[in-house]
């Protein structure tokens, strides 16, 4: 699938839910609203879609949430896809807040995945329990070292926040590499409505970057793992440290990303509002198999150019809809 800039679309990201077990202040509404169940594909759907995407040439799927591990009976759903790599697919990954990890952890690599990433934004207690609004940071940690322990790569992704854990990145790395994860840093990206005003959260990434280099060696590298994050080897640890900057370096032109939510809406781009309802020629038995491939093909030629976040004070969110429903 080529899109119209000449960029391969090799990688799909699918949202099996938008609930979640957390209220991460950057990402939610305290009082979210979440779909009514009726409009969201079965675990079966949802298989057969991404199916379609890897013969179509997507190489790559990451489930997402929401929390993708809350939903029910999901592990049914990873063990049919994890049977497609090295059919067509070369890798299934999860991206997780982790706090169902120590029980699903060995499930996850004997179905075929071998890398996640957990979103931990803290390591402070206190501060997990304000940023997550009733999460507990020692059952996160206890489904890190689960996941560790049965073979998975862990990468940390923390979202940047000033005032919140701009003082914590050097104890991050330190911990990361204490236990062989990578860390990769995010800028707060301006999506759905939130109690406060990003702006006062905003953090640039060059800022701390910056600031890690008077102690770290951070060695440019050419790695990817066909995301949007740069990465730098951290010489003093072995392991790597990664930044993605959708403000301060808009990373769209090397985009080969698309985002498939749990009520079959594909999104071109995360930060734009055109979609495409595959789940019509999904489930419309007329159609078939040809037809919802030329959905597809349909929404890959609209894939824009990029997105243009901005964060600014008093300033609305770029998007009304939450990460929460396009998939983190």
């Amino acid at each position: 699938m080529i899109d119209p800039f000449g960029r391969s679309v090799t990688y799909l990201r699918v949202s099996v839910t938008d609930r979640c077990d957390l209220r991460c202040v950057y990402c939610m509404a305290e009082d979210m609203t979440f779909l009514p169940k009726s409009e969201v594909l079965s675990l079966e759907e949802l298989d057969r879609l991404c199916g379609a995407f890897v013969s179509m040439g997507v190489r790559k799927l990451r489930l997402t949430g929401g929390e993708p591990l809350v939903r029910r009976n999901v592990m049914s759903l990873i063990e049919s896809l994890g049977a497609r790599i090295g059919h067509g697919l070369d890798e299934l990954t999860l991206t997780t807040n982790g706090t169902q990890l120590a029980k699903h952890a060995e499930g996850l690599f004997r179905a075929g995945v071998r890398r996640v990433n957990v979103s931990l934004d803290t390591l402070d207690a206190a501060r997990f329990k304000e940023a997550t609004r009733w999460g507990d940071i020692a059952k996160v940690l206890e489904g890190i070292y689960a996941a560790k322990a049965a073979g998975l790569h862990v990468k940390i992704n923390a979202v940047a926040l000033k005032g919140v854990n701009e003082d914590e990145f050097d104890r991050m790395l330190s911990w990361c590499g204490e236990h062989g994860f990578d860390l990769c840093l995010i800028e707060t990206m301006p999506l759905g409505e939130v109690e406060g005003d990003r702006a006062d959260q905003f953090l640039p990434l060059s800022t701390v970057k910056r600031q890690l280099a008077q102690r770290w060696t951070l060695n440019p590298t050419s790695f990817t793992t066909g995301g949007p994050a740069r990465y730098y080897d951290v010489a003093e640890t072995g392991t790597r440290l990664g930044l993605i900057t959708p403000l301060t370096h808009n990373f769209c032109e090397s985009c080969n990303r698309v985002r498939l939510t749990c009520t079959g809406t594909l999104y071109m781009c995360l930060g734009q509002e055109d979609a495409a309802d595959l789940r019509a020629p999904l489930r419309d038995p007329e159609l078939g198999e040809d037809g919802l491939k030329q959905a597809i093909r349909n929404a890959i030629a609209r894939k824009p150019k990029g997105h243009d976040f901005v964060i600014e004070r008093a300033r609305d969110p770029a998007l009304s809809r939450h990460m929460s429903v396009t998939g983190g």
